[in-house]
């Protein structure tokens, strides 16, 4: 069965299953080829008749892991007509049904609208959105020339779209929700700071990641000189947007690889170091002004309820999968050595001896990976969204925003990802955190601030 709508752009037919409505690879912007390469996204232009949306659209172009190959992450489902977008709702006909968009992770280097289904929130009379963006050096290439941070800005745009064409769909537009994870959750982090993204949504859901994870602008544009190297092309962008994209990802994953054998803070600089991501935004001084964390303390999106949390043992999952917690010993954590080209303890400002063994008394019979996997935890995850919370609630006292911390304790048989939840909808509560003095350690904080939750049921 078919349904139309009419956007500012044209008529949409989707598809109707079960009572929910799909409309599948809408364009928000125009495509990333040409003129477009490695620029920022340019409108759409309107169509005529009434266009096809019951198929996915093309994913970002990305240098996707080799076991992807033939599942929805395949580099082959990749094109650079990928600014693109899907709604689920429950009825075109509606008005006023709150909306919720969804900003997916991949460590700003994979990522894919295919992954998600949002028939589930729509089912529950919610319309839900799935977005892409641009990943890896075409969203987040930085050169110094005015034009970094364009996967940010494709963001943007999609919100835009969404402003602007949610009612098509039965949505309010005043009550837009973005939630994210990982490198989702980070970009609306980001999103929180950024001047180009105020008024474009009312809440806020943080899974997984802050608003710390942003690189200088001079070891963003190392990084984007190493790439021009790699391809040896003149380090501008016109020069490197005339590479044939796939010579382009071939040289982005021949980069990360030198980075993954050496991830010295010196040759890539210490945000990148630690995080182990070549490719994220950066300090601009234009999309992005200065460092999120700070743009929020003094008041950014002070009027935008917030809710940020972590699983329990977040890291634990990444260790395991890629083999790196079984090979950690305890000479590694004492003398600081780095594993498998995961970096070395010290870099995350831990040093051995003492803060170990707090960390040890806290984890008693832990294995060294395993206590590893707790420290990445804490600073990549735990750490900033404690931090953000706390800036966010104290920006916000004189408004009536919310800020609201979780913790997703639920033991998974195999791993402790909530992304299986997350597809359905939040039936977790949600604790408003205490007023806390600067004297409560951020480990009080913790304990005081995050109240396990227990869902109320598996979809």
């Amino acid at each position: 069965m078919n349904t139309v709508v009419k956007t500012a752009h044209g008529l949409l037919r989707g598809s109707v299953a079960d009572g929910v409505h799909g409309f599948l690879g809408i364009p928000y912007a125009a495509p990333t080829s040409g003129q477009n390469r490695l620029l920022p996204p340019q409108p759409v232009q309107p169509w005529s008749g009434v266009r096809d949306a019951t198929s996915y659209g093309a994913s970002p172009p990305q240098v996707s892991p080799p076991e992807s190959a033939g599942t929805e992450w395949d580099t082959a489902l990749a094109g650079e007509d990928c600014l693109n977008l899907n709604v689920w709702t429950p009825d075109p006909g509606s008005t006023g049904l709150p909306v919720m968009v969804w900003i997916q992770g991949g460590a700003f280097e994979i990522g894919s609208t295919a992954a998600y289904n949002g028939r589930n929130f729509a089912r529950d009379g919610v319309v839900c959105v799935v977005i892409n963006w641009r990943v890896g050096a075409d969203g987040f290439l930085d050169l110094g020339d005015g034009q970094a941070n364009v996967g940010l800005l494709d963001q943007v745009a999609a919100l835009r779209w969404v402003r602007e064409n949610i009612t098509a769909f039965g949505g309010d537009p005043g009550n837009v929700t973005v939630f994210g994870q990982s490198a989702g959750a980070m970009s609306i982090g980001v999103l929180l700071s950024m001047p180009r993204a105020e008024g474009l949504f009312r809440r806020a859901i943080l899974q997984s990641g802050a608003a710390h994870h942003v690189l200088p602008a001079q070891s963003a544009h190392r990084i984007g000189r190493s790439l021009a190297e790699k391809l040896g092309v003149p380090q501008t962008r016109e020069a490197m947007a005339g590479v044939p994209v796939p010579r382009f990802l071939e040289a982005q994953a021949e980069l990360q690889a030198d980075f993954r054998a050496h991830p010295n803070p010196e040759l890539w600089g210490h945000e990148a170091a630690t995080s182990m991501m070549l490719w994220q935004p950066s300090i601009d001084g234009d999309v992005i002004p200065r460092r999120p964390i700070d743009r929020i303390r003094a008041g950014a999106s002070a009027t935008v309820d917030l809710m940020v949390g972590t699983n329990t043992e977040d890291w634990k999952l990444f260790l395991a999968i890629t083999g790196v917690i079984a090979k950690v010993t305890e000479q590694d954590l004492a003398e600081s050595h780095s594993v498998d080209g995961f970096p070395p303890i010290g870099v995350y400002g831990l040093p051995a001896g003492t803060a170990l063994d707090e960390y040890r008394s806290h984890y008693p019979g832990s294995s060294p990976g395993e206590l590893l996997a707790a420290v990445e935890t804490d600073w990549w995850v735990r750490m900033p969204a404690i931090r953000l919370a706390d800036a966010h609630a104290k920006a916000a006292s004189t408004t009536p925003a919310r800020t609201y911390m979780y913790e997703f304790a639920w033991a998974a048989p195999a791993s402790a990802q909530s992304t299986p939840w997350k597809c359905r909808s939040f039936s977790t509560p949600w604790t408003k955190i205490p007023d806390c003095s600067d004297r409560c350690s951020e480990r009080t904080r913790l304990r005081n601030w995050l109240t396990p939750c227990t869902p109320r049921g598996f979809p």
